[in-house]
């Protein structure tokens, strides 16, 4: 499934914000094919991940207090379902999506429970795999093949799938290109829209080298980089500009700012608008 002439996207843009590329085995598939969500709504997301998820007060509440900042009478609602270290296919996607479970009720101000409409509770489900995994040699088809499955159950419950393509290491920018193949693939695969919260990293790295995306392991995300993450799904779920936001999470207003307009150069970059 590879493709020489849309392989060159990644790398031209890469390139151009200064990040070498480690040679791959051949070109990659970086073009998506799916550009937009789809469906009625994308009000009420649920996040299935793991730790890149949940660093910093979890990127699924910095994602609703920005997109609510932006769109104040939408009515953001998210919930987070993680494991420490988990692959992809640690998670029990029947489970998750079992009428009268997880959704069914939420508290709102003055510490009361709402209990939510029932039926279907979310309007989409953003998955993604350990950070490695989808290029790891003796994890990559468990990647794709329970991205299969997993987005297969989503659309069945009603909702739409998203995969969140993570970011590279940072003592291996090489990891970039692989996991934007690697996540694009699999999106391609089953009709799923891509999150490319790894391409907006790069961007932002290339643009200002002296920023510090990550946590002291070299992983996770730093708050900056949860922020970047957040508006990079904003952009991609949502279709719309998250610059001008006036939440920035306690960072600088200049480098949210910034971190907003990555994340919105990235998105129209890889998808093409």
């Amino acid at each position: 499934m590879r493709n020489p002439r849309l392989g060159r996207t990644l790398a031209t843009l890469l390139c151009s914000l200064g990040i070498a590329l480690a040679p791959l085995a051949a070109p990659a598939q970086t073009k998506p094919a799916r550009t937009e969500l789809g469906g009625d709504s994308s009000l009420s997301i649920l996040w299935v991940g793991n730790s890149f998820f949940y660093y910093n007060n979890s990127m699924h509440g910095h994602y609703r207090e920005l997109a609510n900042s932006l769109e104040p009478k939408a009515g953001f609602r998210g919930v987070s379902v993680t494991i420490s270290g988990s692959g992809i296919d640690w998670h029990d996607m029947d489970t998750y999506l079992k009428p009268g479970l997880i959704g069914k009720y939420s508290f709102v101000p003055g510490n009361k429970i709402v209990f939510n409409k029932e039926g279907r509770q979310f309007d989409a489900v953003m998955m993604m795999d350990c950070s490695q995994c989808p290029v790891h040699p003796d994890l990559k088809p468990v990647f794709h093949e329970t991205a299969k499955s997993h987005i297969a159950k989503v659309v069945k419950y009603g909702a739409r799938p998203v995969l969140f393509m993570s970011w590279a290491y940072k003592d291996a920018p090489e990891m970039t290109a692989q996991l934007a193949e690697q996540y694009t693939i699999a999106g391609n695969a089953n009709d799923a829209l891509v999150v490319p919260a790894g391409l907006a990293f790069a961007r932002a790295i290339g643009k200002r080298p002296d920023l510090e995306l990550y946590a002291k392991d070299k992983r996770h995300p730093s708050l900056a980089g949860t922020y970047l993450g957040a508006a990079t799904v904003y952009a991609a779920i949502r279709g719309k500009s998250p610059v001008g936001s006036t939440y920035t999470a306690g960072l600088d207003p200049e480098l949210a700012t910034f971190l907003q307009t990555m994340a919105w150069e990235a998105v129209k970059e890889y998808y093409g608008k």
